[in-house]
């Protein structure tokens, strides 16, 4: 039986959240706290030990799964601390977000110490050490971070997060193992005002969620991205990515088995040689891993620009690796002005054009969905050495997946002008294909590899292009080999590192 949506409500004020918001805690009559109005006079205080303690005992989503934490009470205790700490921020409004965590650890701590002295009093026994901390840091996080959500998305270990409704959450592990997750919820109707407030807390890039705007894409602290959906689906879904591996290398993936020493060795070489690449693969196939491990092969002192919807791809926190990059984050607008665009609106071409007065080496597209391919084709067409990333279930396919994309931006952009576009300004199509795999103990496992890495070429007017495979999977395996018939423009890559001596012996081991 399905279950029906939660009812739409816009909610402006975070006392109002259900998730934040419960009961309040009950103090007996003359002992509430003072609330401290400064955050210095807090700040100078020492944090009690079990603030310290907490980091070391309550690092990943297990610690708190083990704990037990009422969530019951957290929300109380939350919803108490967000009173206090509203009315101290109100007689300091210059209080910095350092000074509001620390009155907030400052607050927690007095709200820990009177449900302590009412639950001794009722009868109900002593918390432990471990039991006050792991519950001082869920309310901490539902005061400040991600509620519920927090211990999945600290977890080191956890790579995705996927939520089908409050209480159908599966995590995905690093090694590639899927497993039943904790409800992140009470209900959905919870799930859905904490996603609202999220969407709407944000100093930097607030985004709208609602039955007007039923779709989310927002990045997190740390990085992750969580794209989420409610009012058109039958309940709400959630999926958080973290990105791991951000210092991502041609190396680690060859190590991983995700390809061959001289697999990597071409698309090092072609990203050297300034080829314009574009990785495909479906969706959590490792195509952002792929595209950070080709950036890490551009020479450390070309500027770089990042174009992209959300940041994803994270170069400008590289400073080692790519000392100047200029990031680029497109910004939905607001209503609809007399000009067609929405107020405050800021897109991914918006920040391509401004682009071309930065001295940029490269310009990088992160994804395309859309009509960003534009984007990227004028990245691609205006220099070299640009990358992308695009959905599809081939190399094949991507080509006419750019195609569609690029006719979406509008009836002047024809179905012909598209193909030849495309064919000539993208170089290079690398492959990345993912499977998920059921194991002997009922857990799932994800498997990843580079499954094709093909070159593209203008070619007959009645196809339009000209699409050569040189490194290829056999059916049914995941190792990627040589294929032979290697152009003989590409052949000049071994002045830039390619292994063609290696690439030779390859293609004769496949050749029937």
């Amino acid at each position: 039986m399905t279950k029906e949506p939660p009812r739409a409500r816009v909610v402006t004020d975070p006392s109002e959240l259900p998730l934040f918001a419960a009961r309040t805690v009950s103090h007996p009559a003359g002992s509430a706290p003072p609330v401290r109005t400064s955050a210095s006079a807090s700040a100078q205080q020492p944090e009690p030990d079990w603030w310290e303690e907490a980091r070391v005992h309550f690092p990943t989503a297990r610690a708190v799964h083990a704990s037990a934490v009422d969530w019951t009470l957290v929300s109380a205790l939350r919803s108490a601390a967000s009173e206090r700490l509203m009315r101290a921020v109100e007689a300091d409004q210059h209080m910095a977000t350092p000074e509001q965590h620390a009155l907030g650890r400052r607050i927690i701590t007095e709200l820990l110490a009177e449900e302590a002295k009412q639950s001794a009093s009722a009868g109900r026994g002593a918390v432990d050490r471990h039991q006050e901390s792991s519950l001082a840091h869920a309310v901490f996080d539902a005061l400040f971070r991600l509620g519920r959500l927090q211990p999945l998305v600290d977890d080191p270990k956890v790579e995705n997060v996927t939520i089908l409704g409050h209480e159908d959450v599966w995590l995905e592990y690093e090694d590639g193992r899927l497993v039943r997750g904790p409800a992140v919820a009470d209900s959905d109707a919870e799930l859905v005002d904490f996603l609202v407030f999220l969407a709407s807390r944000s100093e930097v890039n607030a985004r709208q969620f609602s039955e007007a705007e039923p779709r989310l894409h927002l990045r997190l602290d740390g990085g992750a991205r969580l794209a989420a959906t409610a009012w058109v689906t039958p309940r709400p879904s959630v999926v958080i990515r973290r990105h791991r591996l951000r210092e991502a290398t041609l190396a680690q993936l060859v190590r991983k088995g995700s390809m061959g020493t001289v697999a990597a060795s071409f698309l090092a070489a072609a990203v050297r040689a300034r080829k314009s690449i574009v990785v495909a693969g479906p969706q959590g196939a490792g195509k952002t891993t792929m595209l950070r491990a080709l950036c890490a092969e551009i020479g450390p002192m070309e500027a770089i620009g990042t174009f992209e919807t959300e940041y994803e791809l994270h170069l400008h926190e590289l400073k080692d690796r790519h000392p100047i990059v200029h990031a680029w984050e497109a910004r939905p607008g607001g209503e609809m002005q007399p000009n067609g665009r929405r107020a405050g609106e800021f897109t991914v071409d918006d920040a391509l054009y401004d682009s071309f007065r930065f001295n940029l080496s490269r310009q990088i597209v992160g994804e395309v969905r859309g009509k960003e391919v534009l984007a990227m084709l004028e990245a691609m067409q205006a220099g070299t050495g640009s990358l992308s990333t695009t959905h599809a279930e081939s190399a094949e396919s991507a080509v006419g997946r750019l195609v569609t994309c690029a006719m979406k931006a509008g009836p002047h952009v024809t179905y012909d002008y598209a193909v030849r576009a495309i064919a000539s300004a993208v170089d290079i199509i690398v492959h990345v294909d993912v499977r998920t795999e059921p194991q002997r103990d009922g857990s799932f496992l994800k498997r990843r590899w580079t499954s094709e890495i093909a070159v593209l070429d203008p070619g007959e007017r009645e196809r339009g292009y000209a699409l050569s495979s040189l490194f290829r999977c056999r059916p049914g395996s995941t190792r990627l080999r040589a294929g032979g018939g290697l152009p003989e423009e590409y052949r000049a890559l071994v002045g830039w590192g390619f292994d063609l001596a290696g690439y030779v012996r390859e293609s004769q081991e496949v050749a029937p």
